[in-house]
């Protein structure tokens, strides 16, 4: 159900680098293709400046939603790390009284893989108590923090807030959002129309995600709850008025794969 207490965000999410992590931790640092609730609330926490240890009661109240504008690809990062203090790393293993012992023999210098999302760029909604959406929408423009696509090292390009919308379910918001891909992926474009993956909240979800933060305290760690959503494809206007270009020459019937296996 819609009404008039009720509103939502808009937020273009778009960087050279974006990382949406998910339970890897350690040495491995995977991110997820799309933008997590957990990463979603940390922007509008960092906006609003609110302290790891503030209540996300509210905000995990928020409905999500998520089109891919742009997918991106994927790239590894090659990353070292050391003691600044110039002392041996510790180890993964603990001694009787639960306390981490240095590697033996001494290692001063650690590997880590970390993913990221190259050249992505989606579109996230957020629907909410219209008084917070608003509080939100405002602090988005004027952050207290600064503003980050999952982690420190990826900050957004061009300003995140598309603005409020009227109360509306999220998948007409999602249709309703023009295309936000950059430039050189709308010429590749065909046809007056593209189709663009999205995600939403849904408690008649078919699906399961774990990314519903209980807090970002450092020294208590992150539990991670469950969230039903639902995936479906939108097809909003291109803004390529060009029919779409047929590659099989004139007269001559397209290429059917199939046809060798006599299908």
């Amino acid at each position: 159900m819609t009404g008039t207490d009720h509103a939502v965000l808009v937020l273009r999410l778009a960087a050279p680098l974006q990382s949406w992590g998910g339970p890897s931790r350690y040495n491995q640092r995977e991110t997820r293709p799309q933008p997590t609730k957990s990463g979603v609330l940390g922007l509008l926490a960092a906006a609003e400046g609110r302290n790891r240890e503030a209540s996300l009661t509210d905000l995990v109240g928020l409905q999500l939603g998520v089109r891919v504008d742009q997918p991106g690809t994927l790239l590894r990062d090659y990353h070292t790390y050391s003691d600044y203090r110039g002392v041996p790393l510790l180890s993964a293993k603990a001694n009787a009284k639960g306390q981490q012992t240095r590697t033996t023999p001494a290692k001063h210098t650690g590997v880590t893989r970390r993913f990221h999302l190259q050249d992505a760029v989606f579109v996230a909604a957020l629907r909410g108590p219209k008084a917070l959406v608003q509080s939100l929408e405002e602090a988005v423009r004027n952050p207290v923090f600064p503003l980050c696509l999952g982690r420190r090292s990826c900050p957004p390009t061009g300003p995140v807030s598309l603005g409020l919308r009227t109360d509306s379910p999220l998948k007409e918001a999602l249709e309703d959002v023009p295309w936000q891909a950059g430039s050189h992926r709308r010429r590749q474009a065909r046809g007056a129309t593209v189709s663009l993956e999205a995600t939403i909240e849904d408690p008649a979800g078919d699906q399961m995600t774990v990314d519903v933060p209980d807090t970002y305290d450092l020294r208590t760690g992150t539990r991670f709850v469950r969230r039903a959503v639902r995936h479906f494809w939108v097809t909003i206007p291109s803004g390529n008025d060009q029919p779409a270009t047929k590659t099989a020459s004139a007269g001559q019937p397209d290429h059917d794969p199939f046809a060798l296996l006599g299908w």
